[in-house]
């Protein structure tokens, strides 16, 4: 196990900054923890994995953006990019997160309809569900969340016949292949007896409907950025807590780039600057950069 420090963000430009970073590295995300939080023999029951980090550049490092929210035995999942499913089992089978494993994945927040945010929903309803998933996957997301799940049913409606009536064993999760979706809006998205999930409107350049997440576990609370420019609800939001995972993009790469481009990313995205200034006034535990945009 590798442990380093990381900025995400020149500390130069903004010398108040004072969060500590540090995560764990797991080969497909990260594992982050606020330092001088419990030990690894006490591990905290509240846990962040980011299973990818990837942006629309075909980077093979990298798998769409995807992050679950682990407590005690349950995932709650944010994005659904390419990969997710398999890093997910990577994640159960490398970390012991036996809550990960594809059979356990029942439940994702969309924090926008974006392609790459969104290209791995179908292996997220279909594949756990082919490997012993019990209930359907409950989605929840902006506007349209309810309309792409159904044209995904649309799309695989052969497959899923062939399975449920041909050879392969279903018995107890013959419905399991379906979607339990419900929009939603800016407010309490989510409760139960272990997590308390609300939704945070962010903009997004042109996209009309985008959200960040607020996760209040019962030993710390956690914030998403989603894809966003920078936001006062997301401060807000944090305000000192835990882990605040938030995008950026490098304002220095920018620079190099076509007008156009500087153009899109800064009216659809958060800068290192931009970033810095969040971190001092939000005041996280630990500050996660979890989609390092190089700029596409």
């Amino acid at each position: 196990m590798r442990i380093d420090s990381r900025t995400p963000i020149p500390l130069r430009a903004s010398p108040r900054l004072t969060p500590v970073l540090a995560a764990v590295w797991i080969g497909l995300g990260w594992l982050a923890s606020p330092a001088g939080s419990a030990s690894a023999q006490e591990p905290p029951r509240t846990r962040l994995v980011l299973l990818g980090t990837g942006t629309p550049n075909a980077d093979p490092e990298r798998s769409g953006p995807a992050t679950a929210v682990v407590v005690d035995g349950r995932a709650y999942l944010f994005d659904a990019g390419s990969g997710v499913v398999r890093r997910a089992a990577q994640a159960a089978r490398d970390r012991q997160i036996p809550a990960l494993l594809p059979p356990n994945l029942e439940l994702v927040f969309l924090t926008h309809l974006h392609s790459d945010h969104t290209v791995g929903l179908p292996d997220l309803l279909l594949g756990p569900w082919v490997l012993g998933r019990r209930e359907p996957l409950s989605v929840l997301g902006p506007r349209g969340t309810g309309r792409m799940m159904d044209g995904i049913l649309a799309a695989w409606s052969a497959d899923i016949g062939i399975r449920l009536d041909g050879l392969e064993p279903r018995g107890q999760d013959a419905d399991a292949y379906r979607a339990v979706t419900r929009e939603i809006g800016p407010g309490l998205a989510y409760e139960d007896d272990l997590v308390r999930v609300t939704a945070l409107a962010v903009s997004h350049g042109s996209i009309e409907h985008a959200f960040g997440y607020r996760i209040e576990g019962p030993d710390r609370t956690i914030v998403i950025s989603g894809d966003a420019t920078p936001s006062s609800a997301i401060v807000d939001a944090c305000d000192g807590c835990d882990i605040l995972l938030h995008e950026v993009f490098s304002a220095e790469r920018l620079a190099t780039r076509p007008a156009e481009w500087r153009a899109y990313h800064t009216a659809f995205h958060t800068s290192t600057v931009q970033l810095a200034d969040i971190a001092n006034r939000a005041r996280p535990g630990l500050l996660v950069s979890g989609r390092d945009l190089d700029v596409y």
